[in-house]
């Protein structure tokens, strides 16, 4: 068997799913490209254990290894994107950005400022005003 059949394959298993990756804005998706891409190195690791004749196979142990690894990795993954869709009704990466800075934060008064902007408040207002807020607060 020559080495370049699943060579050229593992290839090109490699480059589909390294575009499914960059390309597909659909959580579910871009876990499909990398399990295409763990195949494509699967594929590269048997091709390469048979054409070297290794004794101890170490090439299929390894494997076997990588499709376990995987097969967790798809079960966590898929597990994390169905929370994910619970919660925000949406499995598209581009707006699952919580980590992000939003300009909103930019607006919002850090609690010094609002300490003091709420006790001004209450200074200014008229004394049955300021018995209110200090009642509810």
């Amino acid at each position: 068997m020559h080495l370049a059949y699943p060579a050229v394959l593992a290839v090109l298993l490699f480059c589909t799913g390294l575009y499914g990756v960059l390309a597909r804005r659909n959580a579910i998706l871009v876990l499909m490209s990398v399990e295409l891409m763990l195949n494509a190195v699967n594929l590269n690791l048997v091709a390469f254990d048979v054409w070297l004749r290794d004794a101890l196979h170490a090439g299929q142990a390894l494997t076997l290894f990588t499709i376990a690894i995987a097969a967790a990795e798809i079960g966590i993954g898929l597990a994390i994107v169905l929370a994910v869709y619970r919660n925000r009704g949406s499995s598209d990466i581009d707006r699952l950005r919580d980590t992000a800075e939003t300009d909103d934060a930019e607006t919002l008064p850090d609690d010094a400022d609002a300490a003091r902007d709420s006790t001004a408040d209450q200074a200014t207002a008229p004394a049955g005003k300021a018995k209110k807020a200090e009642a509810t607060a």
